[in-house]
């Protein structure tokens, strides 16, 4: 029989919450991250304005999001650049892969990208002969150990250098036993051959820019650059959700994102791209591409409870403070976006009927919401989604929670029972549900109102 998405989430969640080893060795990864930002935000004069300005950036963008697109369309187009629409992630797979097939494309390399991780771009271009290799140290570590990123910004946080250097070694020939130093030079001789090789070069996008028709993208490594420059096509790829209306937002935003994500000030390399190279210029793609994938997005955008949900820049710094991601790590989620971001837009991606669990993975403590650097409550979306699965219950499970509400709500009823009756009854329904790792409430054999009535005489 196969299980859901839930089933394979508990069942996970529950190795994954007592395995030392892995808390261990993410808990030193989210310690460090917890360092730089907290210095990264002493730089901030006014963090919390900052943050006030980046919300009502990004809410005037999503309600005039159509508007702000065919502008960057429009201009985009006319510095020689072409956009794609997808609606499906098939639809951005066949139209990448057209590219690919008219440029008789052998290799392609690619800088960190999640929305290529969204519709699965790797697997589909090696299956059909396109070598895909990831130039983003940890994406190529992840690449190598055949797993998905494990976290929005770091996407190897998990593995321990002696893990990444068995892997190296064991996948590319490496010496056993590098240093960290030694992995990152060997990585870097690998990677400037399939740089010189490709015949394309595919990134994400950090920002849509509307009044230039420019694509945003920020990087520590280079690897974005050398995606850039050495293949004679550029293919960038992003959801929709990503425009700002102008190339001035980036002063607010690249610093905004750099603290978050990483406790910079601002990253290493940040680049603007207007579209293919123009004549008399050395440097560049002679095609560049935009594919605008919506998968669900539109839904999104459509639902006043869910829309805010759209103004994420995609920093993870809400995955860094979560207690549950914290304790069960990336992978658990088996969803593209993990922590409670991605608890919050998954359901609305993928299915609410087949992913309504992610909005129960959370405390609802808050601190997703505190961290956000555009003011995202992203608590109160989680609840938001468990109001709108608890609406698809089956009748069976609606029945008996009006049942169980009307008991409740009636002191003669709860006083028919007695402690051993109430224990049995909650036991039975409700401990598979309470987790094997917790005690039941233990009833007391008379309720608080007995003894009251017993101790007055009242009857």
């Amino acid at each position: 029989m196969t299980k859901t998405y839930k089933q394979v989430f508990i069942a996970q969640s529950r190795q994954k919450a007592v395995d030392a080893d892995h808390r261990r060795k993410i808990n030193h990864s989210l310690l460090q991250s917890d360092i730089a930002f907290n210095k990264g935000i002493d730089r901030f004069s006014d963090l919390q304005g900052a943050r006030k300005m980046a919300n009502a950036i990004k809410k005037h963008t999503i309600n005039h999001l159509d508007r702000h697109l065919l502008s960057f369309e429009k201009k985009f187009r006319e510095n020689g650049g072409e956009v794609i629409w997808a609606t499906t992630p098939e639809q951005a797979q066949n139209a990448i892969y057209s590219i690919c097939r008219k440029a008789e494309a052998k290799s392609v390399v690619k800088s960190k990208s999640m929305v290529t991780e969204e519709i699965h771009l790797n697997s589909f271009l090696s299956s059909r002969g396109v070598e895909v290799v990831e130039t983003d140290l940890g994406e190529y570590i992840q690449q190598l150990a055949g797993e998905p990123p494990y976290h929005l910004v770091a996407p190897s946080m998990h593995k321990s250098k002696e893990e990444v250097a068995a892997l190296f070694h064991k996948k590319t020939g490496a010496p056993a036993g590098l240093s960290p130093e030694q992995l990152t030079q060997f990585a870097r001789e690998v990677l400037r051959k399939k740089f010189v090789q490709a015949d394309i070069g595919i990134t994400g996008v950090n920002f849509l820019l509307a009044d230039i028709g420019g694509v945003a993208l920020t990087e520590n490594e280079g690897n974005g650059r050398l995606s850039t420059s050495f293949p004679k096509i550029h293919i960038a790829v992003t959801g929709i959700e990503k425009i700002l209306p102008s190339v001035k937002d980036l002063a607010l935003f690249w610093p905004l994102l750099a603290t978050h994500g990483s406790g910079q000030h601002i990253t290493v390399y940040n680049s603007i791209f207007t579209g293919a190279k123009k004549n008399g210029e050395k440097d560049g793609p002679e095609k560049m591409y935009v594919v605008l994938l919506d998968n669900g997005r539109s839904g999104l955008l459509a639902d006043p409870g869910a829309r805010e949900s759209l103004y994420c820049i995609r920093c993870g710094a809400c995955l860094n403070v979560c207690p549950v991601f914290r304790n069960i790590g990336g992978h658990t989620y088996n969803s593209t976006y993990g922590g409670p971001i991605g608890s919050v837009i998954t359901p609305h991606l993928k299915g609410m009927q087949s992913h309504a669990h992610l909005s129960h993975a959370s405390s609802l403590c808050g601190a997703c919401t505190e961290v956000c650097p555009v003011k995202i409550p992203i608590h109160a979306l989680l609840l938001y989604n468990r109001q709108l699965s608890a609406k698809m219950a089956s009748r069976a499970e609606k029945l008996a929670w009006k049942v169980w509400a009307k008991a409740c709500s009636s002191r003669s009823i709860m006083n028919m029972a007695n402690g051993k009756i109430k224990q049995k009854v909650v036991g039975t329904l409700f401990s598979g549900a309470w987790g094997e790792h917790r005690k039941l409430p233990v009833f007391a054999p008379q309720s608080f109102n007995q003894l009251w009535r017993k101790q007055r005489q009242v009857k």
